[in-house]
Parts: structure tokens; sequence; C-alpha cells
């Protein structure tokens, strides 16, 4: 399923507008991506856990040139899927 398909079904199983899904649908994606900004974790019971994942600076070397190349610190976003999302998944 790709995003603009969830506002379809949202509209269709609660009952709304598809203007009006569409406009929830956003703004829960818009929350879910600034709260790792912000340092939060986004939890939601029974599906999963979204958290701001820090990684320290590193160097590595090309194994075709021998190059060393250095990185610096980076951060991304992992998720931790929930028991009950992982229980309905088997």
């Amino acid at each position: 399923m790709r995003k603009v398909n969830i506002p379809d079904h949202v509209a269709r199983d609660g009952g709304m507008t598809k203007r009006a899904a569409e406009t929830a649908v956003g703004t829960v994606f818009v929350s879910v991506a600034a709260a790792p900004a912000r340092g939060e974790d986004v939890k939601a019971a029974g599906f999963g856990r979204f958290a701001l994942n820090s990684r320290p600076a590193r160097e590595d070397r090309s194994p075709a040139t021998g190059e060393r190349t250095a990185f610096g610190p980076s951060s991304g976003v992992s998720f931790k899927a929930a028991k009950a999302l992982k229980d309905a998944l088997i």
C-alpha cells in the first residue's frame, strides 16, 4: 500500500469524506515526522514506536582504492513494531 491509498481506506472505514481523510492522514504523517526532530519518540499502542537514532562519527575505507573517508555524526529514525503488530503478521 502506498501513502496515497491510505486516505481511501480511512474514508471508507471511518465514514468520512475523502478530503477529511486526506487532511487527517496528512496531519498524522507531519506529526510523526516532526516528533523525532524535537527529540521525542512516537509511541502508538499496538502498532509500534518511532525513535531518533544517533550514530557517531566514523571512518571507512574504500575497498577498491584503499582511500579513507571520514563520515560525521548522523541521525535517523528507527521503528520497532509492537507485539500486537508482530502477532498480526504471523
